[in-house]
């Protein structure tokens, strides 16, 4: 199979049939791992669908993604064949059936019929195999014995590895750790951040509704919306320009940096933009500047047609690298930088994160240590130097921070007001993620007295 999209038949079957979506774009994730939502987004949209059958693709596509340890390991417990042999189409065909009858409301019929035509589609001689293994699992009460050993039986309940486990654990704990575990497999919330140089918090959420759109408001944090119904993206609202899509611990580290009221700002990391538009609208009456770097031009288009959008004027988007100093862009008041991270933070959002190999994350904190020593570079003397990561891990939150405070004597901690939702220790706040509140993230701030 080269294409998962001309596997359905011509005859009986419908040619872009949801599951086969989602068989395509499971394969597609596994083969060239890149995003899920990208991947997922791009084949919706050219599959023809039904609103109805895009909600469900999206759902069994993000939930086998979210449980694959778990499928996997039922699957070990009733195939003869080990699942390294098997085949790679065969083996999603499994996960997405088994899902269906574990996590979703399908008849139970549905999920192993239709899982049989894939089948068919895909690798004829194994339709048999197909069928006899799940029609089995539904025989057996669609069950199987956990493993005895505390942390794999975590591994297989919450579809994370066990070092990803035992990392939670020694950070934070064994409550604090099967907490996240328990919300990564939790629907992430979508929450706006209202653009008050066109509209009201009020205003903004009679328009929604007049496009079929529910919000309510985030009574912690103003300007911020939380989507109950809908999807705003697509809105006329949008178009216009009355709020960007941004998550309420994403918007709190903004408003930190803004709270500085510098005449100018630098982001360093700043693509798609999100914090540079919450920061420049915040600074917008104030007269504040806010340059915003990326090392792509991709990117910085993306700034700039974000930033046009909302009707920003004081923020300019160039090409920087934030790991190297480049004296010619200046000094500012404040510089914020947002750090390439693990990512452990939002991984209700991109599943695919927490199957990365432990080793392929070993060199973060040094690149993220690297990026805020030069961001010192450009802070004057009285400024402020905030950073911040989506992530949960210490190695790359508290362990960078003390690196840097002990290799720069010029800075020092610079305590944080207390933010909502977040645990905050002096300069330092994490924000873990739950339900209708913010991803898990990280944010320090430094203050340059030299």
């Amino acid at each position: 199979m080269n294409d998962g999209m001309h596997l359905v038949p011509r005859g009986d079957m419908v040619l872009k049939n949801a599951r086969f979506v989602v068989l395509d774009s499971l394969l597609r994730l596994e083969k060239d791992r890149s995003y899920s939502n990208l991947i997922l987004d791009v084949a919706l949209q050219k599959s023809g669908l039904s609103d109805r059958d895009k909600g469900f693709a999206s759902r069994l596509f993000y939930g086998v993604l979210e449980r694959k340890l778990t499928l996997d390991y039922i699957l070990s417990c009733y195939s003869k064949q080990p699942l390294e042999r098997l085949d790679l189409k065969i083996r999603i065909i499994l996960w997405m059936g088994l899902y269906q009858l574990l996590f979703l409301d399908t008849p139970e019929s549905a999920a192993v019929n239709e899982s049989v035509k894939l089948a068919a589609a895909a690798k004829p001689g194994a339709k048999g195999f197909v069928n006899a293994l799940l029609r089995q699992f539904i025989r057996d009460g669609r069950t199987c014995p956990e493993p005895d050993e505390p942390l794999q039986r975590l591994g297989i309940r919450y579809s994370c590895p066990v070092w990803l486990i035992e990392q939670y654990e020694r950070d934070y704990g064994a409550e604090r750790m099967e907490a996240i575990l328990e919300d990564s497999l939790n629907p992430p919330p979508v929450t706006l951040r209202v653009n008050p140089l066109k509209v009201s918090d009020e205003e903004l959420i009679a328009l929604l509704r007049e496009e079929g759109i529910e919000t309510e408001k985030i009574p912690e944090l103003k300007h911020c919306l939380h989507v109950v119904k809908g999807n705003p993206v697509g809105s006329e609202a949008f178009a216009e320009g009355f709020f960007h899509v941004q998550d309420i611990a994403s918007q709190l580290c903004a408003l930190v940096a803004a709270a500085k009221k510098p005449a100018r700002l630098f982001d360093l990391c700043a693509a798609p933009g999100g914090k540079s538009f919450t920061i420049a609208q915040e600074l917008t009456p104030l007269g504040g500047m806010v340059s915003s770097f990326d090392l792509h031009p991709k990117r910085v288009r993306l700034i700039e047609s974000g930033a046009k959008r909302l009707g920003i004027q004081n923020i300019s988007a160039s090409e920087a690298d934030a790991s190297v100093f480049a004296p010619e862009l200046g000094e500012a008041d404040c510089v914020f930088c947002d750090v390439p991270c693990a990512g452990l933070g939002v991984i209700r959002r991109k599943p695919e994160i927490k199957y990365k190999p432990k080793e392929s994350l070993a060199n973060l904190p040094s690149v993220q240590l690297k990026i805020l020593q030069n961001a010192a570079n450009y802070v004057l003397p009285g400024g402020t130097l905030v950073y911040s990561t989506c992530s949960l891990s210490k190695m790359e939150n508290e362990q960078v921070a003390e690196a840097f405070l002990k290799g720069h004597p010029a800075f020092e901690p610079d305590p944080l007001p207390k933010l909502p939702f977040s645990e905050t220790d002096g300069f330092q706040a994490t924000f873990f993620p739950r339900e209708k509140g913010p991803d898990g993230f990280y944010l320090a701030s430094f203050k340059r007295v030299e």
